[in-house]
């Protein structure tokens, strides 16, 4: 068995696959904690782990605490994913590929391999990110814009006098009339902005792909594309081996 691990800004996630098994026949993660309670992970109750994979965007004190949790745990030491110039028919734009994001890596990587054609990536967590694919799986460039919880919270800690009286439950990007409305539809109105602008930005026939904590509203919002969970998870085969 492997244990895949991905690490994002705010949660971790992981999952067990068999060797050989595809993505799509896996179920979601089986867990998913934030980071900064990595004291209650335990992967004591895991058994026949042979292997662990990990794709982490925390900086490098972060993953050395993980390897130490799974290493007490009697797992074998993770390896991590890095991003490089080019892997599994993906050829990467930076002049530094290290200086990619791991996690906007491996979703180019899992999307491409079940695309093999054109095609746009859009991951949506603490940071939302697009990328895009042509027809050789080189790399068109990209964005990187704040996801949805961190435009109002950027806006709260940074403004003076603007209070949000109510949680932001829902969708809404119609207009508010009160300050904490403005505020959480305002985000709403950005994201909705974006959803149209990405599908404009579709050429005829390419695909979409669409991840993240938020990606379920931006799949549901385009009407169109895939939705993939666990679409870090599903690259890291492609970057560390374990066949599938």
């Amino acid at each position: 068995m492997i244990l895949e691990i991905d690490v994002g800004n705010s949660f971790l996630k992981w999952r067990l696959r068999e060797p050989g098994q595809l993505p799509d026949q896996l179920p979601s993660a089986s867990a998913r904690i934030a980071v900064d309670t990595l004291s209650a992970l335990s992967f004591k109750v895991l058994e026949s782990v042979e292997s662990v994979h990990v794709a982490s965007v925390a900086d490098e004190s972060f993953n050395l605490e993980l390897a130490g949790y799974i290493v007490e745990a009697g797992l074998p030491s993770p390896l991590f994913a890095r991003t490089v110039a080019a892997c599994a028919g993906v050829k990467n734009s930076y002049a530094q590929p290290s200086l990619m994001g791991v996690d906007r890596w491996l979703v180019m990587l899992a999307a491409w391999d079940k695309a093999g054609s054109a095609c746009c990536i859009v991951d949506c967590g603490s940071a939302i990110t697009v990328d895009y694919l042509d027809d050789s799986g080189e790399h068109r460039g990209g964005y990187i814009l704040p996801g949805m919880r961190l435009l109002s919270s950027a806006l709260l800690e940074n403004t003076a006098r603007v209070f949000v009286d109510r949680p932001a439950e829902g969708f809404d990007p119609s207009p508010g009339k009160c300050t904490s409305d403005a505020v959480t539809r305002g985000s709403d109105f950005m994201f909705d902005a974006l959803v149209q602008r990405v599908l404009k930005s579709l050429a005829p026939g390419e695909r979409l792909f669409v991840t993240g904590g938020d990606g379920a509203l931006f799949h549901r919002l385009a009407d169109r594309g895939e939705w993939h969970p666990d679409l870090v998870l599903d690259g890291l085969a492609h970057s560390l081996g374990g066949s599938v």
